[in-house]
């Protein structure tokens, strides 16, 4: 594949992953009310929710500036390694479309919208969005290929 072709489908990856992300944002913050909950599946939910720390809303007290920050340094450095790394371009893309779209997110509100509640009886999986999906996808495939080697 040629570099211009890659760089092509890097970015349409990254953009459509973040489209979608913003779009169910939107919906989650237009139409989901805080403290509701819509049952959708025995096991999965939406709900709404303003996530001012990181995963699982740990670390809270560091607040969205340090958030923000780490972010671009992470979104930087994976599209190096996007272009370093030439064989594993979309594990990459995937972490960089999950981490602009959280980073949007903490700019424009100062938190990240969560609305996907996944749960088995009492016991609720942290909620979490599209962009998160993204991340996890992304590093779960990076750990698998660090293994594969």
């Amino acid at each position: 594949m040629s570099s211009n072709h890659r760089k092509g489908k890097i970015f349409l990856l990254v953009l459509s992953i973040f489209i979608f992300d913003q779009i169910t944002k939107f919906l989650a913050l237009k139409f989901l009310a805080p403290d509701r909950v819509i049952k959708i599946l025995p096991f999965f939910n939406l709900v709404y929710i303003e996530n001012t720390g990181t995963a699982f809303g740990m670390f809270k007290f560091l607040g969205s500036g340090f958030f923000i920050g780490i972010s671009f340094i992470a979104i930087c450095f994976l599209l190096y390694m996007t272009f370093k790394d030439k064989k594993n371009w979309f594990i990459y893309a995937l972490i960089i479309a999950g981490a602009i779209g959280n980073v949007t997110d903490r700019i424009i509100y100062g938190y990240v919208i969560d609305f996907i509640d996944i749960h088995v009886g009492g016991f609720h999986w942290p909620a979490f969005n599209i962009a998160d999906s993204a991340i996890s996808i992304g590093i779960v495939l990076f750990i698998y290929q660090s293994f594969k080697k």
